[in-house]
């Protein structure tokens, strides 16, 4: 199967490099590519232009928001292979493994997270990237990084602007587009694990369109060292007597994707076209806390948006509107329990602990085949009114259809007569895991930007959002920018967000391991920030930001009251106050050295027990030093201390340890003509760090150790 899924994928990136290359000789040369960050000085990086604060452009420094902007050349200089990577490096991020779903990547925000981390809106060029089953990111959505021109996040809600899942943070990934790629680029990256990643970029213009093609295809075999001793089999083996668990055994962490974008940008229209695969990847921890080497996860990603401006900038009115569709496909092959495996099968043909039970021999092992096809469709219009003086209008108004349809194989459960026989196939019955599902949702926004004075800004806004199944929600948004001299700018925010349930915490049904509420409800938030940036001189940055949130009916997938029931289901179980503060440094003394630094802490804690939010590190310190020693030769350095991670309650294995990581970059920019090289490290020190299991895991999840990797890029003259 690995065999067939990788050559699959190398075909289809031989016929896109092809194109590739066709679409870079189209014709006249492309634009030039777009500042490189390390070149502005301290002052200048304050006045770069981002939109995802309040939608419209405005400047980093006057931003109403705790913003941040990750440039092509900091993601270069850094080393970075996957998104996951970039974001890790932020303030008040922390990226680990969810103890939930297959070990898919969390973004823990100031202590805000769940199993499905569906608190993080993700954005490609503006349009949301989110799988409707879970809520979140496409399930095992690695997201590598040489189509990304740049990165904007704000920390913070955002559901003023951007609707429901602008909860925690919003991050928004623009990739390049022609006035980015100054010449047709290859690169070539291999390393630890079987790593291998290559990458086409291209651009032209033709009849008055720029056009830009990126594409890249990466592969793992995953980190083999990354063991643990025992799983959820190895006890259900010492209670039955089989010799089923695969543990000892590394956790499967192999992947294969493939990631193509195309842009067509025109004077008024500008098109996207996006397509990611992901083949045969490992589901980590396997679907139940049970190793699961043969178990894999398919994904096919397909996005199109098109935004039409109606009006010349000059205008007092800038209209647009922008029409956007994604589909998202996945299946997963889950061996629940393995070959040779024991279990009690209750009369409705799942797990079950009741005295009724009955054992039952899994020749096989326990096999689901779940697979959905999300659609989400959505229109915006948008409009910007300049014509008062002092006042920047923005209103909007949108429609968006989000549809899931499901189909399943199994041997157990609802449905299948001869637990433990062949496959049964339950689509479209009643014994499917999730009846198909659908929703509407309509929204409309107004927000005003007033410039009181020449120091002083305030912003305020709110979005309304009707929802067909879980009703209706307004999120207001407020801030003061106050520019107290050159050097200090001081920000009091305010914003209120909501999470919808997604369709599996509502409707998940017939599973052993998870199950849905339907009487759930939507989470809220409300979030104040104060925040100071102070310019000392030249050379030194800081900006400090404190917070304060209120978030009330988070939803997680907890353990049910009976005793004799498995698995957990979806309840609005926490109510979390939390508060801390996260400190900023940036020291640029030349144009060929610069070092960013930070220290976030937070104390976030459930209302109820008054016991702190589980697995979300108290302390972080971030460190990154970038040095030009010599001429085009660059030396990167990161370090990452995660300290003060707290058990769930009741949990009582010892405590979490600390753990500090450290990675080196050596980049030779023209090593030969038109040729860079670069090699780089991570986990330098190889360091044993681990991230929080649920328990069934009970020695946690170790992550990845040491590893090095070799880079080449070449650019075509």
């Amino acid at each position: 199967m690995m065999y067939k899924c990788k050559h699959k994928l190398q075909y289809q990136l031989q016929q896109a490099g092809v194109f590739s290359l066709l679409v870079a000789g189209m014709g006249v040369q492309a634009a030039p590519p777009e500042t490189d960050f390390y070149s502005l000085s301290l002052a200048e990086l304050g006045q770069v232009q981002i939109a995802i604060a309040t939608g419209n452009n405005t400047s980093l420094e006057h931003a109403p928001a705790s913003a941040s902007v990750i440039s092509a050349a900091e993601i270069e200089s850094m080393g970075a292979r996957t998104l996951d990577e970039v974001i890790g490096s932020l303030a008040g991020f922390h990226v680990t493994p969810s103890a939930l779903s297959r070990m898919d990547i969390l973004y823990s925000v100031r202590g805000i997270h769940t199993g499905f981390n569906s608190q993080v809106l993700l954005l490609m060029n503006g349009v949301p990237v989110q799988f409707s089953l879970q809520g979140g990111r496409p399930t095992l959505f690695r997201f590598p990084v040489s189509s990304i021109d740049r990165i904007e996040v704000i920390r913070g809600p955002g559901s003023a602007v951007y609707g429901a899942d602008a909860y925690a943070a919003v991050i928004n990934v623009i990739t390049k587009t022609a006035s980015a790629l100054e010449k047709t680029t290859v690169g070539a990256r291999a390393g630890s694990f079987g790593g291998r990643d290559v990458w086409l970029q291209g651009a032209s213009e033709w009849q008055g369109w720029d056009i830009a093609l990126n594409m890249a295809y990466s592969e793992s075999s995953g980190d083999k060292g990354r063991r643990i001793n025992r799983d959820l089999q190895t006890s259900l083996d010492e209670l039955f007597g089989t010799q089923a668990s695969h543990a000892p055994g590394a956790l499967s962490t192999r992947y294969q994707l493939l990631d193509t974008h195309l842009s067509v940008t025109g004077q008024q229209l500008r098109i996207n076209l996006w397509n990611w695969q992901s083949q045969d990847a490992g589901l980590g921890a396997g679907g139940s806390q049970v190793l699961d080497p043969d178990g894999s996860n398919d994904g096919d990603l397909w996005m199109a948006d098109a935004t039409y401006d109606f009006d010349p900038e000059s205008s007092q009115w800038q209209n647009s509107l922008r029409l956007s569709h994604m589909t998202f496909a996945e299946t997963v092959n889950y061996h629940l329990l393995p070959a040779g495996s024991l279990a009690p099968i209750g009369a409705d043909g799942n797990l079950s602990l009741t005295p009724n039970a009955e054992l039952v021999y899994f020749a096989d092992g326990l096999i689901g085949q779940p697979g959905g096809r999300a659609h989400d469709s959505q229109m915006d219009f948008i409009s910007l009114f300049t014509g008062w003086q002092a006042h920047r209008l923005r209103f909007a108004v949108g429609m968006r259809e989000q549809r899931l349809t499901t189909s399943e194989r199994k041997n157990f459960g609802p449905g299948v007569s001869n637990p433990g026989g062949p496959l049964v196939d339950v689509s479209d019955t009643a014994f499917v895991y999730l009846p198909d599902s659908q929703r509407r949702i309509g929204y409309l926004s107004l927000q005003d930007e007033w410039q009181l004075s020449p120091e002083l800004q305030f912003t305020l806004g709110a979005r309304y959002d009707d929802y067909s199944d879980v009703g209706s929600r307004v999120n207001p948004r407020m801030a003061l920018v106050w520019s107290n001299s050159e050097k200090l700018t001081s920000k009091l925010l305010y914003g209120s967000a909501f999470r919808a349930p997604s369709f599996a915490e509502l409707r998940f049904q017939n599973n052993p391991v998870t199950l849905g509420n339907s009487q759930l409800k939507p989470e809220l938030i409300d979030t104040l920030e104060l925040s100071f940036n102070y310019l000392l001189n030249t050379q030194w940055q800081t900006t400090v930001t404190l917070f304060s949130y209120q978030a009330r009916d988070m939803i997680e997938f907890v353990t049910r009251p009976d005793e004799t029931l498995v698995g957990k289901q979806a309840n609005n179980v926490l109510d979390v106050d939390g508060d801390g503060f996260e400190w900023e440094v940036l020291w640029k003394p030349s144009s060929q050295l610069h070092m960013s630094g930070s220290y976030s802490t937070q104390r976030a804690q459930d209302v109820r027990t008054h016991h702190r939010v589980a697995d979300a590190p108290g302390e972080q310190i971030k460190i990154m030093l970038d040095w030009e020693f010599a001429p085009e030769w660059f030396l990167n350095q990161q370090l990452q201390w995660v300290s003060d991670r707290v058990r769930a309650l009741g949990d009582a294995r010892p405590a979490i340890a600390d753990y500090t990581l450290v990675g080196l970059s050596l980049r030779r920019h023209n090593l030969w003509r038109n040729v860079d090289v670069s090699l780089a490290a991570r986990n330098l020190f190889d360091e044993d760090a681990r991230a929080p299991s649920s328990g069934e895991i009970a020695e946690d999840y170790p992550l990845e150790g040491r590893s090095l990797w070799l880079q080449v890029n070449y650019q075509f003259d």
